[in-house]
């Protein structure tokens, strides 16, 4: 079967969603330009490390190529609506690639779909016809700060810490490693 790339070079919107309540969540990327829409599943580390390498991607651009980019997300760029329903999962990413084209002055974001083979690291960001299929998003440095920050606070907004061993509290209570069994009682 041939390998399905989904290409969005102007998308009007890429972002970070979940589904589900805190604890049961099911985190998505959703890519929409005009009237088509693309979600693909992942896991909220992996959210997260998009997230954060994306950062890390614009200071190093910023400083390696003395580029002008924002360090703030343009007020008109801050999304705060939903998902787009059905949210109908393309597939699972496995393997996530960023970039930056400095021809276009956009970062690339590829999500590939998870494999049980071995992946050849010259698939990702590449056009072969082998491979897993691909979601591969273009974003203006703007957009991709209004992504990142997007992203942390779909990841924040889920259970809270304990403020003892930064594990997710749950609504039933939480056994903490930290407490070895014992539980501070509140009379001193």
């Amino acid at each position: 079967m041939a390998r399905v790339i989904h290409v969005f070079r102007q998308p009007d919107r890429f972002v970070a969603g979940t589904v589900g309540e805190p604890g049961e969540r099911t985190f998505y990327l959703q890519a929409s330009e005009d009237v088509r829409t693309v979600s693909v599943q992942l896991e909220k580390q992996q959210v997260s490390v998009l997230a954060e390498r994306i950062g890390a991607l614009l200071e190093e651009v910023q400083r390696r190529f003395h580029a002008d980019l924002p360090n703030q997300t343009p007020e008109a760029l801050v999304d705060t609506e939903p998902l787009q329903v059905p949210v109908d999962e393309e597939f699972r990413v496995g393997t996530m690639g960023l970039g930056w084209d400095a021809e276009t002055e956009a970062v690339v974001v590829e999500l590939l779909a998870v494999t049980d083979e071995e992946l050849d690291e010259s698939v990702v960001l590449d056009d072969t016809e082998e491979g897993p299929d691909a979601l591969r998003v273009f974003l203006s440095p703007a957009h991709a700060r209004a992504f990142a920050e997007r992203a942390e606070r779909v990841i924040n907004a889920g259970r809270k810490p304990c403020p003892l061993c930064a594990e997710p509290l749950d609504p039933n209570g939480h056994i903490c490693p930290r407490q070895n069994g014992y539980r501070r009682s509140e009379e001193v």
